[in-house]
């Protein structure tokens, strides 16, 4: 699977807002043209992001010491994830992202691989590998990333995989996660929800698969009365005052283009075209949907929580 539309300038991967199973970074070659920038990324305004992200900071939750460890199952252009993160004192010390072969050596490594991808996308593994794993020790939260130009679906990959991690050490739960990449969707209903309420809202999210394919994606925000934002007149009115965009518009064009997305032959939730004016709610949407296909692919029904940082 892949991620392609996202664009952000390569500095030093900094964590800025909020958007969290992923797509394997290899099902379609990283120097193919389709990992080199697609379009520019529209931020919302800033009147209308306040209110629709999270800013970067410290975790406000407890992560738990440890090792916490996720391997991909399956290679896919004779590659596959093997990502671990260190935990000491509550804080990440270690972040070991990185594509391994049959044998163990890293694509870093890989002069072939690097050479053909720097020339076609303009960055390479042994360049943003290691960008990565410095992101993640210096910012801590891998709730928000910089999107890496030329590099967009590996990043998705981190960021979801990141996330997945996280959420073991906040549980500490040390057991190794396994990601059937690229595996067939199992039948059932995969649901997520955010923990913690954000500018009075909170992602519900749940998708249908029936007969391998997403059926029905059911992403909302929703109070604690359980009403909708689509359903707030006063916030729609203001974001598409700021934005030129509101819930309204966004939450039901984010779920249909998720199911008509994934009943492509090759399907990802990170091939979704930005939404300009939603960029902030587009990238949660987004990573949200990776790890709900990640439960889809391994048939776990069970709801993942998400104890998303709060203001």
């Amino acid at each position: 699977m892949k991620a392609k539309k996202l664009v952000a300038g390569f500095t030093a991967l900094v964590f800025s807002a909020l958007v969290l199973g992923a797509c394997s970074p290899d099902s379609k070659s990283e120097a193919s043209s389709s990992e080199a920038p697609a379009s520019s990324e529209v931020k919302e305004s800033s009147a209308a992001e306040s209110s629709e992200k999270t800013e970067a900071a410290e975790p406000t939750v407890t992560l738990q010491d440890g090792t916490y460890t996720l391997e991909e199952t399956n290679y896919s252009n004779d590659y596959r994830v093997v990502f671990s993160i260190v935990v000491e004192g509550g804080k990440i010390v270690e972040s070991n992202y990185d594509n391994l072969n049959e044998a163990g050596d890293s694509k870093a490594v890989d002069a072939e691989y690097n050479k053909m991808m720097k020339d076609k996308a303009g960055i390479s593994p042994e360049e943003f590998i290691p960008a990565f794993n410095e992101g993640l020790t210096a910012a801590q939260n891998p709730a928000a990333i910089e999107v890496v130009s030329g590099a967009t679906h590996s990043f998705h990959s981190f960021q979801n995989y990141a996330q997945q991690l996280i959420q073991a050490a906040q549980a500490g739960n040390t057991e190794v996660i396994k990601i059937n990449n690229g595996g067939d969707l199992q039948d059932g209903t995969y649901t997520l929800e955010e923990k913690n309420y954000n500018n009075d809202y909170r992602v519900s999210f749940s998708i249908v698969v029936k007969d391998g394919k997403i059926t029905e994606s059911n992403y909302d925000n929703v109070n604690e009365a359980g009403e909708s934002k689509v359903k707030n007149a006063e916030y729609n009115e203001m974001m598409k005052d700021a934005a030129g965009i509101s819930p309204e518009e966004f939450i039901p064009a984010f779920n249909e283009a998720l199911v008509a997305q994934m009943a492509e032959e090759k399907g990802a939730p990170g091939n979704i075209d930005v939404v300009s004016g939603a960029t902030s709610s587009f990238n949660s949407f987004v990573l949200y949907a990776e790890q709900l296909v990640n439960a889809a692919e391994n048939g776990a029904t069970e709801t993942i929580t998400i104890d998303n940082p709060t203001k």
